[in-house]
């Protein structure tokens, strides 16, 4: 058990979390962390499930409580740089099925780092083809033609399946995480699997 499956989607400042948190357990374990795009908002659907911030919507301490997990996360963290965006919540379905695309011309890792540090520290509308391509574009990447891979049937297919695929798996939500064949659901049990490599 030297890998960890980790599904995301660019919309889940927790998936931005636990992706963060996850490097410190890989370097301290070295464990290799492999990453694996999903629609969130699929994964709802098909899951009848619904996000955070709108199951609680109307539960004033909850929603308090989720923010203070999130200082304290961060704190534990270090991590600095990130912005809550101020354009929360945003369609990722475009930035989601350029991540298959990049994962099909082999740029995914690398795709993943810019569009994460896009959201979550730079706080882009990476809804807007336009802002995904100029991101793109400075990180090195064919900001152009991975946007425009997101109109191929094959890449619209791609995404699909590997929702339906974590899906079948047991997810409810993201991030998710596999350690061999067990499941972990959300930023705060990275530990654990630190915990487990570390036994």
């Amino acid at each position: 058990m030297n890998e960890i499956d980790f599904y995301y989607d660019f919309g889940s400042p927790n998936a931005y979390f636990a992706r963060e948190a996850l490097k410190g357990v890989s370097e301290r374990t070295g464990v290799k962390v492999n990453l694996h795009p999903a629609l969130i908002g699929g994964i709802f659907k098909l899951t009848n499930n619904q996000p955070p911030w709108m199951a609680h919507a109307k539960c004033a301490p909850k929603m308090n409580y989720m923010r203070l997990e999130i200082e304290r996360f961060v704190k534990d963290h270090e991590l600095d740089s990130f912005r809550f965006n101020s354009h929360f919540p945003i369609n990722t379905l475009l930035a989601m099925r350029a991540a298959i695309a990049a994962q099909n011309t082999g740029v995914h890792d690398i795709f993943v780092d810019v569009m994460f540090k896009a959201i979550w520290e730079d706080n882009k509308n990476i809804a807007d083809p336009d802002v995904v391509i100029e991101v793109l574009n400075k990180a090195g990447l064919d900001g152009a033609a991975l946007v425009a891979a997101t109109q191929d049937q094959s890449v619209k297919d791609g995404l699909m399946a590997a929702t339906q695929a974590i899906v079948e798996k047991g997810a409810f939500g993201l991030p998710t995480m596999f350690l061999g064949d067990d499941m972990y659901f959300g930023k705060d049990r990275v530990w654990l699997i630190e915990k487990r490599l570390s036994a």
